[in-house]
């Protein structure tokens, strides 16, 4: 049937009769009916172009960085992230001090300079050292003259040539040089001497019986330097301060809300947030007393070293504090917010489609799914946003945004 539309005013007619045959015969429809089926044919213009699939090439894929995967399980540790700083180990600082009292001869290095155990590090000239040597020397030949007498006098006394009294007297001057002999050695080892050179040690012209040498006691790096060429030095004085650095401490600040979930033996991810430089290393110390001011205790974890970690940096130690088997895990990247709910994009063979996820645990990288997304469905783990914007992108052509 042929209808005449009107959607304006009806004295468009010439004649109100024509008016009258029109609707007798149906052949005007009211403005209303007009408008609704107008209506139908919208929603069905909606129906033909909301449908949610983004479809991309090969080429565009690769183009925009996006890489699909499918849905795999996996471990999910959740961290709990603590400020904290690299300080040395103190048992791995030494502050060298002479044994002796001396003037410093010679100067060998300077702040920043790596050592070796052993290396001399400052020459000095010694009265004192000189005057111990000296005695030792003395109390050896002492003692080498008692030795002696007294062989002299027990041969002597056996013939029956001597009394037993200058035996018995030549036996304590043996005694008694023998003690002085051993008393000077032990001065001279309690300053780093050793037997070998004792051994070998003698009056020479050309002997310096001044010279002490200021030794390394192990390897590692001078931080401070407190001695100057001819400058007196006390034996109390610290005249170098060396750092072995290659294994730091990381000095963590737990606070009291924290301390249940921290313990020894825990894993720990340590991170210079300001390089990116990142380390492993493990819980070895909890403090069993808080800060009075602040109510925090301190973790300590140890890092092996190769010159990256810096003493009185800070860092951000992530301690992983529960761990759990997750069925499906996706990186967070994955996930978008698309007309209020968390979806993901599940490539199907028409394109991706935007698929409602239900989430679980988490960390700073992943998250539990655990509804929406099965495994070995795959997704797109990268480039989820481009996905996403597409597909806004279609709805605005279409004059329809979702």
């Amino acid at each position: 049937m042929t209808r005449i539309w009107i959607t304006g005013d009806k004295s468009v007619f010439d004649h109100a009769r024509a008016w009258l045959v029109c609707m007798t015969l149906g052949l005007i429809v009211s403005a209303a009916t007009a408008e609704s089926e107008q209506g139908n044919t919208h929603a069905d213009e909606v129906e033909e172009h909301g449908e949610e699939i983004v479809r991309l090439s090969p080429s565009e894929l690769l183009e925009f960085g996006i890489e699909v995967k499918p849905a795999a399980g996996g471990v999910l540790q959740v961290h709990l992230a603590l400020p904290g700083e690299v300080v040395p180990d103190p048992d791995r600082i030494a502050h060298v001090v002479p044994r002796v009292p001396g003037v410093a001869r010679l100067v060998h290095h300077v702040i920043g300079d790596v050592v070796r155990e052993g290396d001399t590090l400052a020459v000095l000239d010694s009265r004192e050292l000189s005057e111990l040597k000296s005695e030792f020397l003395v109390a050896k030949e002492r003692a080498g003259l008692a030795q002696t007498t007294f062989a002299r006098e027990e041969r002597l006394w056996r013939e029956k040539v001597s009394s037993e009294r200058e035996y018995l007297g030549a036996r304590q001057e043996l005694a008694t040089a023998r003690i002085e002999e051993r008393a000077a050695e032990q001065r001279l080892h309690a300053i780093g001497f050793s037997h070998v050179y004792l051994e070998a040690l003698a009056f020479h012209e050309d002997a310096s019986f001044l010279r002490y040498s200021m030794t390394a006691p192990f390897g590692g790096v001078i931080v401070e330097k407190h001695i100057s060429l001819g400058e007196f030095v006390r034996n109390e004085d610290s005249a170098f301060v060396i750092a072995d650095l290659t294994k730091v401490w990381v000095e963590l600040t737990v606070y009291q809300k924290d301390l249940p979930r921290i313990h020894s033996g825990q894993p720990v991810h340590v991170v210079d947030t300001q390089t990116g430089i990142e380390a492993n290393g493990q819980i070895t110390y909890v403090s069993p007393l808080l800060r009075e001011a602040t109510r925090t205790a301190t973790a300590r974890a140890v890092l092996t070293n190769d010159g990256s970690w810096r003493p009185g940096v800070f860092v951000e130690g992530r301690v992983v504090v529960d761990s759990r088997q997750a069925e499906v895990l996706v990186p967070k990247g994955a996930l978008q917010s698309f007309e209020g709910r968390t979806v993901v994009f599940v490539e199907t063979e028409r394109g991706f489609e935007p698929q409602p996820v239900e989430l679980g645990l988490e960390n700073d990288t992943q998250v539990e799914v655990r509804g929406g997304l099965k495994p070995g469905q795959r997704y797109a783990t990268t480039g989820s946003f481009t996905l996403k914007a597409q597909l806004e992108k279609s709805g605005f052509a279409s004059g329809h945004n979702h």
